[in-house]
């Protein structure tokens, strides 16, 4: 194959991807076919399938494909947190971005397709929380413990499980509110800044270095 038959190879293949992605978040797994995404792609279905050996192999990497989209927020919590000398204003920033970030409305879609077909491939729901948002905890995890041997937060037995409690008030209230309401648009830039600042607020009361 010449560089331009890989060229052409390449580009449909992105064709592909980019129209199983918008199928499979507009109608699930079940509701997606091979012919609706071939037509949306502008190929045919063989050329689908000279790339993909079936519908499962291309749902599984068209998810854990969006793994990678994960290194901008692990950097961005390295990058908010490592060697800061304001710790309330540096997290209230990266809490507002974090969120702001983890609320758009493609995270949410592929986010709900995931949980739709976690029986169906659970090995796929696993990887993707391995490779994405568990790596986001473990560098939130070093940050916090690099921060308590600072003194800049309290003594934490397990900074994990601070990571955890974290994120957790983080995301609570809006995730859960879409989730269940199928709407991606009920929350504006400041409610989300809002709620920000109050997990912060909570967060580091709970977790003031002790004099």
């Amino acid at each position: 194959m010449d560089v331009g038959d890989q060229s052409r190879s390449a580009r449909k293949r992105r064709q592909i991807v980019a129209a199983a992605t918008k199928v499979f978040l507009r109608r699930g797994y079940r509701g997606a076919s091979m012919d609706e995404i071939a037509a949306l792609a502008q190929v045919s279905k063989q050329t689908v399938y000279k790339h993909f050996a079936d519908k499962e192999q291309l749902f599984t990497d068209i998810v854990l494909g969006t793994t990678g989209q994960v290194d901008q927020v692990v950097q961005m919590v390295a990058g908010a947190l490592t060697g800061t000398t304001d710790l309330d204003q540096d997290l209230r920033v990266l809490a507002r971005r974090f969120l702001v970030a983890l609320m758009r409305p493609e995270l949410l879609q592929l986010r709900r397709l995931v949980l739709a077909e976690a029986d169906r491939f659970p090995e796929v729901g696993t990887a993707w929380y391995e490779h994405g948002f568990d790596r986001v905890l473990s560098t939130l995890a070093t940050c916090f413990g690099q921060l308590a041997n600072r003194g800049l937060l309290g003594d934490l037995q397990d900074p994990l499980l601070a990571a955890n409690h974290f994120v957790g008030m983080l995301l609570w209230i809006p995730v859960n509110r879409v989730m269940f309401c199928g709407r991606d648009d009920l929350y504006s830039q400041a409610e989300l800044e809002r709620l920000a600042d109050a997990a912060v607020t909570a967060f580091l009361a709970g977790h003031a270095p002790r004099s």
